[in-house]
């Protein structure tokens, strides 16, 4: 699952240090996370783990829905994650994440950064096994040949 996906890791870390708005999504298990930096007078920044969406603009209406007191998003930063969660670790883009948190003093995000990674890695552990177990999955190639 880590091996055909190519990326820019210098790209990467760049639109995670200006992304306004950013979502990774994790198609192995139809979620996504959504990091919504935006702050205002009685608004703080958010982290949630969501449903994947089938587009940017279905992505943009939710963030609309979540936060009806902010201003409209003015840069989405849309990320496929077809790797394994542990990925966004070792490659230190999560690292990175949580460091724009970190750098405006705010430990309740720190804190949520590493919950929603936990729940990440859990969500993606329920996934294979769901697939070894075959639920939500059907076989194309029978090992009889029928």
């Amino acid at each position: 699952m880590d091996s055909d996906f190519v990326f820019d890791l210098d790209e990467m870390m760049n639109s995670i240090n200006t992304a306004e708005v950013m979502s990774i999504f994790f198609p192995t298990f139809r979620k996504s996370v959504v990091i919504d930096t935006r702050t205002s007078s009685d608004g703080r920044p958010m982290m949630k783990i969501m449903p994947m969406v089938a587009s940017p603009q279905e992505r943009l209406r939710s963030i609309r829905r979540l936060r009806p007191g902010f201003p409209r998003v003015h840069n989405l930063t849309v990320v496929p994650w077809p790797r394994y969660v542990d990925s966004l670790v070792t490659l230190g883009l999560w690292d990175r994440i949580v460091r724009r948190f970190r750098e405006h003093n705010d430990d309740e995000m720190v804190r949520r950064c590493e919950d929603v990674l936990s729940e990440l890695k859990h969500l993606e552990k329920e996934e294979m096994a769901a697939v070894i177990r075959g639920e939500n999955y059907q076989t194309i190639w029978s090992a009889r040949g029928e």
